[in-house]
């Protein structure tokens, strides 16, 4: 049998550590299948873009297993690679939005036994400054509730722990002055809150219609919503964004390859669940077609 050289990362405390029970059959999946399997799991956070650096050099393909942020991690290594090998990915994490728009099994096994049958298919990766996201850069109320739930809440509450540590902020929000400028216009405004899109999943929730939303068409989704000035436009506000209509004048909605956002001051944003700095202004650019993942 002619092996292949396939880098197998993992996070083992993702969602709720379940890769740890079923490694060991998912690596005897990859090697059955004619993988010499490197096995590296990570242990800190930003750890991963460095394995990838000093390990993927020549490997057949890249299977990373944890969370959206251990998907961001391997995709930001894999994009400072030239060539790139393709990357299967073992959704384990507590909401695993990019999972869920390219409908990706949630079962680990299926996941695995999906990466070694399936088929490549090029994905549009954003281009944060510097930085890398695959599915939603975002600023502004209770985008920092990601990175800053503990993980053994996560592991221990799921979803409803980054719902009761939302609700910890509810009185401490605030807006940010920012202008924007993208493919076919500019727009400013006092925003509380700004995403932008590559995705039909975002923090679990199914914030924009399927059909419109396609992750390689070299386009990003992006939604602003100006700070309401009284709590009855704060409700016409969220009713909006759950019935995906978006014909409020509180909300602009726009689709563009590129974008750059200045604001008036340090403003920090997510990036993929994960804190992603507080730049003043910074270009967002659409990959188109920059990474080739199996499905």
């Amino acid at each position: 049998m002619n092996y292949k050289n396939l880098l197998f990362i993992l996070n083992p405390n993702a969602g709720k550590g379940e890769i740890r029970s079923k490694a060991v059959r998912i690596l005897q999946l990859f090697s059955s299948a004619g993988y010499d399997v490197l096995v590296s799991p990570t242990s800190r956070a930003g750890e991963i873009p460095e394995i990838i650096q000093r390990r993927a050099n020549g490997v057949d393909l890249v299977v990373c297993c944890g969370g959206d942020g251990t998907l961001n991690e391997t995709v930001t290594g894999l994009m400072k690679l030239d060539p790139r090998p393709p990357l299967g990915y073992l959704p384990a994490g507590t909401v695993n939005d990019f999972a869920s728009s390219l409908g990706i099994s949630k079962d680990l096994e299926g996941a695995a036994q999906a990466v070694l049958s399936g088929s490549p298919v090029d994905v549009d990766i954003g281009r944060f400054g510097e930085q890398y996201f695959t599915y939603v850069a975002a600023f502004g109320a209770f985008t920092e509730v990601s990175y800053q739930t503990p993980q053994q809440s996560k592991n221990v509450f799921g979803r409803t722990a980054y719902v009761l540590e939302g609700l910890k902020r509810l009185t401490s929000l605030k807006s940010y002055q920012a202008s924007i400028e993208y493919d076919s216009g500019t727009c400013q405004g006092d925003y509380l809150f700004g995403m932008i899109s590559n995705s039909s999943s975002v923090g679990g929730l199914k914030l924009l219609d399927d059909a419109q939303i396609s992750m390689n068409d070299g386009m990003f989704e992006v939604i602003l919503i100006q700070k309401p000035d009284s709590l009855t436009e704060m409700q016409q506000v969220i009713n909006a964004v759950l019935l995906h209509d978006y014909s409020s004048p509180l909300i602009t909605g726009f689709r563009t390859s590129n974008l750059t956002v200045s604001c008036e001051n340090e403003t920090p944003w997510t990036l993929d669940g994960e804190f992603g700095g507080a730049p003043e202004k910074v270009e967002i650019e659409n990959l188109h077609l920059a990474l080739r993942v199996i499905l």
